[in-house]
């Protein structure tokens, strides 16, 4: 695996990292109650990311395989995220995952 065939997938999977850590923050801040599968998403999704991208830089022989399951933690978190809109940084999460999630697909199509 080359690192400069992954640029556009790294910068997602960090970018969505760092969204998804914002989000699961300012979530803290708000309605717990009703956030809590919210805050969890962003949590997993954002480790996700970051052992993806991980894996990614060091050439893992696994990375089409986390980056398959990272696309799916992705599509979750954008949905639930998705249900609140309403809220900017979860709109921007939500925007990002999905982002991650398309860039990580084509990395499994390879």
């Amino acid at each position: 695996m080359e690192n400069q065939t992954y640029e556009n997938v790294l910068k997602a999977l960090l970018d969505c990292a760092a969204r998804c850590e914002e989000c699961a923050l300012a979530c803290i801040s708000g309605n717990m109650a009703n956030l809590t599968r919210c805050i969890r998403l962003d949590q997993d999704c954002s480790a996700a990311c970051m052992l993806t991208a991980q894996m990614i830089m060091r050439s893992s022989e696994y990375a089409p395989v986390l980056c398959s399951i990272c696309a799916e933690i992705c599509d979750d978190c954008a949905s639930e995220c998705s249900n609140h809109i309403d809220m900017e940084h979860c709109k921007r999460c939500s925007e990002a995952c999905q982002r991650c999630a398309e860039e990580c697909r084509k990395i499994t199509s390879y």
